[in-house]
Order: C-alpha cells, then structure tokens, then sequence
C-alpha cells in the first residue's frame, strides 16, 4: 500500500511501533482502537544503530503520512531494552547495537514530535490484558520467550514501570551462578535458559554442532535423543523459573507471548514442572496462551505512547 494513496479523517490517532530483532511493524489506531493502517518490514540487529533508527523514523512517518493535517496523534515505540531515566540512553537491550544510544530523542529529532517509549513486554502485557488472555485478572505477569526473554506486570489494566524502569524483567534474574554468560554480564540468566538463543547455544556447547529451536523441539518429539534431553531440560527449567516467580509474585494469571509459546508440551508437562517448584502444594495460577499472537506488542506500543509519561 502506498501512503499517499489514501488519507484519514480522524480527530485523533495513535501510532504503535514494536522494534524487533527480525521484524519492526507499525500500526495505526483511531481513538475507538479500530485498526486504520499496519505494515510490518524485515530488521536485523546486525544492521547497526543507525539503520534501525532510519527504518523506524521512515515507518512512523508513512504511518503519519496516511492522516489529515487536523489529526492529533501520538506515537509509542515498543523496545527490547529500557531508557535509562538518568541519561536517556538505551540499556539492557536484547538488541545490543541500541545500547548506549539516545534513541528517544535521536527519532524525536527525525521526526520532529514527541515519542514515548517502553521496554517491549510491558507492551505486550497490557495489549493482552486489555484485548486477550489477560482480560479480567488484576495481577497479570506476561512473558515474552523469543530469541530472548523478558517480562511485564499489568495491575488492574496498568503495567508497573518501577523506579528504575525494570519491573518485570525476569528474563535477567540469575538462576545457575556458574551457568551460560549473558549479554548482560551475568550467568545463568533466565534468557540463557528459555530463550529460543539459549537453548540453540545450550544444545552446541552440549553436542558441537548447530540446531535450531525449532528442529530441536521437532526432533525431540520424533525420538532424537539428543534433542530430546535438551528439550526436557528446558521444560524443566521452564518450570523451575516460573514456579520461582509464582513464589515470589502470586499472580492471578500469566500470558506467554513470543514464538516459543506455540510449544504446546508448555501447557501440558511445562505446567506439571511449575508445579514442581512453585511453593505451594495444590498451584492454580492460570498459565495461558497469548491471543493476540505476534501483534500484542504494536498495540501495547500505540497505547502507551498514549497514556505513559515520558
């Protein structure tokens, strides 16, 4: 679709953009949260800095390029990382070629408005808690497992930031001291654990050569026993990690989100492992399945870029 080929009368907007390693898409909303406008282009981290910011810059102003000159709109940018509030620059990002950056104000000055941005599983939590799987609970944790791993608390509709912008981000909790380094500088990390990148370089430490998470899963449920002991150990940490949060958080449900919660043995011997390690003999904390599918996180991205302070 070309974006001069239409334009939209709407009195107020929102622009939406989830920034991922191997995919950016943007979505357009009118006030009502009708979907106006939405395209999805290829990223990649080994892009760089600055061909990630001119991608995102180029999208938000096609998308902004679709409405009459009498529409207010806003635009919010949903980041695999966070912004430091004491320098403004990108930090703890799954993307480490954003890290260190001014993000926020480098697309601000391309753009030539005000956007506001948040870590990519608060994204995705409230878009579930508002539209899918999260509806009608209070205490909701999303989990985004993907390449990497992170996650997002929503209270009564409203995700929790935190003071220092990290509330939710299991994905960095150490869990083996003396497990697989991370990008963050830690071992053991959850992310190292239960990402889809974790369990690829989990099985090549293991057995030397290269195999994707979704051949080991294939494998594993076709009898290779290789595969197979590499995926009991992730269900087995699956659950060793949520059945930790459960102790510490006792939410009223939790959402995953990401591709690796298309695994279906997730809701069956994952859940069995929770319930290993959570503290609580009789655990009834739903575990659900997103339903908002991959496009959670751009509509959790146009929402608050409407309703977040900076």
């Amino acid at each position: 679709m070309k974006t001069d080929s239409i334009i939209i009368n709407s009195d107020i907007a929102a622009i939406g953009i989830d920034l991922g390693g191997t995919k950016t898409e943007v979505i357009l909303l009118a006030s009502n949260g009708h979907v106006l406008w939405r395209q999805r282009r290829p990223t990649n981290r080994s892009d760089g800095y600055d061909a990630i910011l001119s991608i995102v810059a180029e999208m938000i102003n096609e998308a902004a390029a679709l409405l009459s000159h009498r529409t207010n709109f806003t635009v919010g940018i949903g980041i695999p990382g966070s912004i430091d509030s004491s320098t403004n620059l990108v930090r703890n990002a799954n993307s480490t070629c954003l890290i260190g950056h001014p993000l926020q104000s480098d697309i601000e000055r391309l753009i030539g408005r005000p956007v506001r941005i948040r870590n990519d599983a608060d994204c995705f939590t409230l878009a579930e808690c508002h539209l899918g799987a999260g509806r009608g609970y209070g205490l909701v944790f999303g989990v985004i497992m993907g390449t990497g791993c992170g996650g997002g608390i929503c209270i009564n509709g409203e995700v929790r930031e935190g003071p220092h912008r990290i509330a939710g981000e299991w994905g960095h909790q150490s869990m083996v001291p003396d497990g697989a380094e991370c990008y963050c500088g830690n071992r053991g990390c959850v992310e190292t654990l239960i990402s889809g990148s974790g369990v690829e370089n989990a099985f090549f430490n293991e057995y030397g050569h290269h195999l994707t998470m979704d051949e080991i899963v294939t494998q594993a449920r076709t009898g290779d026993e290789q595969c197979k002991k590499t995926f009991d150990h992730f269900l087995d940490d699956f659950g060793r990690c949520l059945g930790g949060l459960i102790s510490i958080l006792d939410p009223d449900a939790i959402v995953l989100g990401g591709g690796l919660s298309n695994i279906d043995e997730l809701y069956s011997k994952g859940i069995e492992k929770v319930k290993n390690y959570a503290f609580h003999d009789k655990l009834c904390t739903p575990i659900l399945k997103n339903q908002l599918g991959d496009s959670a996180g751009v509509f959790g991205a146009a929402w608050i870029g409407q309703t977040a302070s900076g």
